[in-house]
């Protein structure tokens, strides 16, 4: 299936949604889901797949098991291509339109001492701060949970405290609603900028490496 974009009806939906996370609204707008969103995602991934691997799809069902939020639907849909372990590169349309990143979004005890290990390392370290500045020159952004004090064991005037207190590491970009959206042009949007992160995923993968 040839990637042609994301009809505006991709966002109208999700606006929609939004205001009625119903079954019923659902079931009644699920071709528009399946026509506008879900299509179009699989084309934008199978395009990407020779290069960065294998993407899942995410589910449009919320579990709500446990959660006090009862609305059964996401009100965005992602797609992620897996580099390793809770790590590798996403992509996400939305009602606020659309962004893509990449990074880890988890790590063990062992494998986050590790990361934080290389992140003090005296080489590493500052190796990571300039892939993370380059990025943001480029538009990125740096996020991820962080704890809001230092973490055990590291003093509060480490030169880079503010790395080590990630317990995630995910960086984004949005597109919001560039008009390339809505174009074949965005595939070449997110290639260029996944490959971008290629240097951050390895630089994470030796930190992960460590651990093992």
């Amino acid at each position: 299936m040839e990637f042609t974009g994301f009809p505006v009806a991709a966002f109208d939906f999700y606006d929609d949604l939004e205001v009625d996370n119903t079954k019923s609204f659902w079931e009644a707008h699920k071709g528009v889901y399946d026509q506008a969103v879900k299509q179009p995602m699989t084309a934008l991934t199978a395009g990407l797949e020779q290069e960065f691997g294998t993407p899942k799809i995410f589910r449009p069902y919320r579990d709500v098991r446990f959660a006090k939020d009862k609305t059964p639907y996401k009100t965005h849909q992602g797609a992620f291509v897996a580099a390793g372990q809770s790590m590798g590169w996403y992509v996400e349309i939305a009602p606020r339109g659309m962004r893509v990143g990449g990074g880890f979004y988890e790590a063990s005890g062992p494998r986050l001492a590790a990361v934080r290990d290389a992140i003090a390392d005296d080489v590493s370290g500052p190796a990571l701060k300039r892939l993370l500045t380059k990025l943001e020159k480029v538009g990125f952004e740096v996020g991820g949970e962080q704890l809001k004090t230092s973490p055990r064991g590291w003093p509060a005037d480490h030169p880079r405290i503010g790395l080590l207190r990630h317990k995630q590491l995910v960086v984004g970009k949005p597109y919001g609603f560039e008009s390339f959206i809505h174009t074949p042009e965005l595939l070449d949007h997110v290639r260029d900028d996944w490959r971008a992160l290629k240097p951050l995923i390895a630089w994470l993968d030796r930190a992960f490496a460590a651990a093992e």
